[in-house]
């Protein structure tokens, strides 16, 4: 079971060819939490990473100039069952023994993860369009529902962020 930021940085589709220090980054800027361990994370995120290599759906590359490690998805690679440890399915409010300020900070980052995946798809759908303009037809309702699933998030986020930073939670 995979660690669920790691889950939801991976899956978005404009995300590939990727360091464990480029996913460490998106880790940090979606938990939000200064007293996460960098080291500590970074090996958390290789072995999280490295399940999904002995799954075939992650292919390692080690550049040999600068001995950095890159992961590219494969063709095996399946967004929609990425298996996410279970607490990540569950809605904040399920989740007992949290205070405001967790929850909160979870549901926040939860949304930051679904507005990157939201705009990915919408990113998707415009390489689509520019390289194959015949298929705008069918690309533009769904170009659309990505971008306005995408503003729906980031009025979420702007209402969280307010209401903490108001709180002082």
């Amino acid at each position: 079971m995979l660690d669920p930021f790691v889950a939801q940085i991976i899956k978005a589709e404009n995300f590939d060819k990727f360091t464990t220090s480029d996913v460490r980054s998106a880790y940090f800027a979606l938990k939000k939490d200064p007293s996460l361990d960098s080291a500590e994370i970074r090996r958390m995120i290789y072995a999280e990473l490295m399940k999904l290599v002995k799954k075939g759906w992650l292919e390692r590359n080690i550049q040999k100039q600068k001995g950095q490690t890159r992961f590219k998805k494969t063709v095996h690679f399946d967004a929609t069952n990425l298996p996410v440890k279970p607490m990540a399915l569950l809605p904040i409010s399920d989740i007992e023994g949290i205070d405001k300020h967790k929850k909160l900070s979870a549901k926040l980052n939860y949304y930051k993860s679904e507005l990157l995946l939201s705009l990915g798809e919408s990113e998707a759908y415009k390489e689509i369009y520019l390289e194959l303009p015949d298929l705008a037809e069918e690309l533009q309702p769904k170009y659309n529902l990505a971008r306005e699933n995408s503003t729906k998030l980031l009025g979420k986020i702007r209402a969280i962020e307010a209401i903490i930073e108001q709180r002082n939670i």
